[in-house]
């Protein structure tokens, strides 16, 4: 969701309506990773951008990586705040939360491709993409991820089985595969011109597949 807000009072001596130094790292390295990538934003630049200086990082943050770590966890809790919001008013009507999910999918890919939404620039799932920057001998980036991605596919698998899907992992895992896809297209066709459009008439077309 990569929605960026600033909280927690302000630290002793802070200007009065300026976030803290911790928060204005954080807040200024969510918004490069999202843009540019992990790997491409260095300690100096998130510094720089946040107008402290290296000391001042690293007396909030141990290392990069840990400010990766916050970062991706960060991300996840937005996504799982989005997730109950799409699907809360259809509680207990599984087929219809399964809709409801890829109908704010779509609505959320609109918002972000409308010139005056005033929101940032839809760049994808930022744990997806994290996962193709992370080394594969960094177990704790990695299971950050995994343990996201696998919640999502535990969830849309529990959402086919309440449904009554006569296969509900293999209806689980084909809603999930739309979902990962209809991130990438965004990115590769400006202004939600691909095959995204499609997204939520797609979810309606595999669940009738599974149910009927």
């Amino acid at each position: 969701m990569n929605v960026r807000v600033s909280a927690g009072p302000a630290a002793k001596g802070a200007v009065p309506g300026r976030p803290r130094v911790r928060d204005r790292i954080f807040d200024t390295a969510c918004e490069l990773f999202y843009r540019h990538g992990i790997r491409a934003v260095g300690v100096d630049a998130i510094a720089s951008e946040a107008g402290t200086n290296k000391m001042s990082f690293y007396r909030s943050f141990p290392s990069k990586d840990d400010l990766v770590a916050e970062y991706l966890r960060d991300q996840e809790k937005e996504y799982w705040a989005w997730w109950d919001g799409a699907v809360v008013a259809d509680a207990g009507h599984p087929r219809r939360q399964i809709e409801a999910l890829f109908d704010a999918f779509l609505d959320l890919a609109r918002i972000r491709a409308s010139s005056d939404c005033g929101c940032k620039v839809s760049r994808g799932c930022p744990l997806g993409n994290a996962a193709v920057e992370i080394p594969e001998d960094n177990q704790t980036l990695g299971e950050i991820v995994h343990s996201y991605k696998s919640e999502i596919r535990k969830r849309l698998r529990k959402l086919a089985r309440e449904a009554g899907a006569r296969e509900p992992e293999a209806l689980g895992d084909a809603l999930m595969l739309l979902m990962e896809g209809g991130y990438q297209t965004r990115l590769t066709f400006p202004n939600n011109t691909g095959p995204v459009a499609a997204i939520a008439k797609a979810a309606r077309v595999l669940v009738d597949a599974h149910l009927n």
